[in-house]
């Protein structure tokens, strides 16, 4: 067979192998939207009255999701993930320790300005910020610099400097970088409120848009994309250029995996492209009016238990949780499952959406639901194994993404805008309590995972056979 044979067979496996990839992506990504958009609907059509062209931009929006969704996690599976291991592993081979520093200064500044979740919580936060919201604001601000655009990257740029090493404990390091991404952001915001000299200041709540007609609402998504295309091109650029000269001076990749990644790329950008248009005009006016609607009620109690319902699924429609739960469980080899991942995401977001609308009702300050949370956290830390520690500081910055910011955060104004409170004081921090509850939960698996290593290795000391996927098994279960 010619070249020109092989050539043109290799390309056509890899569109069956690509395609192939496309439906198993829009599996997954139905699997973890179809339940948030199921949740909607049965309250719109039980206790929530809502328009006709609301409800149409949310349908809207959420198919934009679903799509955005498979075209990000297989982008960053073909270019983001390949591009972080790669520059980590290029930076490891200069043993010059002020090189790595400048280089990781740079590009946690590129990352961090990219990130796209941090011009929704701006757009959000009031224009002359009080000092009871700085400290809400500096932890919301922690969570949204780690999204779709900062863990891809960065997660395999931690497993690409950590696989140069050969030692037991290179596994463990791989983690524990996006949380680090996370400190800056709210120690910088904390420091801000310090020296920010301010008379006060209010909030605006942006208004609901309402559509009258197909053309109008046509309108609106088409309008729209224009701004995220540019957007995201402009975030995906230093990113782009950054790889490109380590690609010149460094990396000097053959061409077959140059492209894949450039191709990969591509679908990144349209990915964020329809993700971040579909949530940001479909499902950011959706929660906003949920939150009023429900909390206007007369058992407006009913929001606590409403919110951890949308919580529990609403994580799974982040695009950076797959990335984290396929890299935790493809590092270790199984031993932390993904779907154990999930569920622990799951039940911890759905606890901190809870606090966070008990917090709306009640105006409870976010001080007495924070610092016992990270104090925990902390404690739990010296009785976890190592790598449970930096995988559950990594998933609260993952947890709370691009969906907690436009969905679950209007939410929360919404309602407290209809309990007459202080939105700046009350409603902001729900980003905050959904990257802290993660913290207490990922180790708390840790610590049952602990816990059943010890009985198997006491059952093998005394000479009985143990299934250890049974123990894995049982923990789960406990779960």
């Amino acid at each position: 067979m010619s070249r020109g044979s092989t050539s043109y067979t290799e390309t056509g496996h890899y569109k069956i192998e690509l395609k192939e990839r496309l439906k198993e992506k829009l599996k997954e990504a139905v699997s973890a939207v179809l339940p948030i958009i199921i949740i909607v609907l049965a309250l719109c059509f039980t206790i929530v009255p809502i328009s006709p062209g609301i409800m149409l931009e949310y349908i809207i929006g959420a198919v934009m999701l679903v799509i955005g969704m498979m075209f990000f996690t297989l982008g960053a599976e073909m270019a983001m993930t390949p591009m972080g291991e790669r520059v980590g592993s290029s930076m490891t081979r200069s043993r010059k320790l002020w090189v790595m520093v400048i280089l990781g200064f740079v590009l946690g500044f590129i990352i961090t300005v990219s990130e796209p979740d941090l011009q929704v919580l701006a757009e959000q936060v009031p224009a002359v910020p009080n000092m009871v919201i700085i400290l809400a604001v500096a932890f919301d601000s922690g969570g949204v610099t780690t999204g779709p655009m900062t863990v891809p990257f960065i997660m395999a740029l931690g497993i690409g400097i950590a696989a140069i090493r050969s030692d037991r404990h290179a596994a463990d390091d791989s983690f524990g970088l996006v949380a680090l991404c996370s400190i800056g952001p709210i120690l910088a915001v904390l420091i801000l409120g310090l020296i920010y000299e301010t008379d006060g200041g209010a909030y605006s709540m942006s208004s609901i848009t309402e559509v009258e007609n197909s053309v109008e609402l046509g309108q609106l998504f088409l309008h729209a994309l224009p701004e995220y295309f540019g957007e995201i091109a402009v975030s995906l650029l230093p990113i782009v250029v950054f790889f490109g000269l380590f690609q010149f001076f460094s990396l000097k990749l053959k061409k077959r995996p140059l492209i894949k990644i450039l191709v990969g790329l591509f679908y990144t950008y349209i990915g964020l492209v329809l993700f971040l248009t579909g949530v940001n005009v479909g499902f950011m006016p959706a929660g906003n009016y949920l939150g009023q609607m429900i909390a206007a009620l007369p058992y407006r109690w009913i929001i606590i238990p409403i919110g951890m319902v949308i919580g529990y699924f609403i994580v799974m429609a982040e695009p950076a949780v797959y990335v984290l739960t396929k890299q935790v469980e493809e590092l270790t080899d199984g031993a932390i499952e993904g779907k154990v991942m999930k569920t622990g995401l799951s039940i911890s977001v759905a606890v901190s959406v809870g606090l966070a609308m008990l917090q709306v009702l009640t105006g409870i300050s976010i001080f007495y639901l924070l610092v016992p949370g990270y104090v925990a956290a902390i404690l739990l830390s010296f009785f976890v194994p190592k790598i449970f520690t930096a995988v559950a500081f990594d998933s609260g910055g993952v947890a709370s993404g691009p969906m907690t910011a436009t969905f679950l955060l209007p939410f929360a104004t919404g309602a407290c805008l209809s309990v007459g409170g202080d939105i700046v004081a009350d409603a902001f921090g729900v980003v905050a309590m959904v990257a802290m509850t993660p913290l207490i939960t990922i180790q708390v698996i840790g610590l049952i995972y602990k816990l059943q290593e010890k009985r198997a290795d006491a059952a093998a000391a005394a000479g009985q056979v143990v299934s250890l996927d049974a123990y894995a098994d049982d923990a789960i279960i406990e779960l």
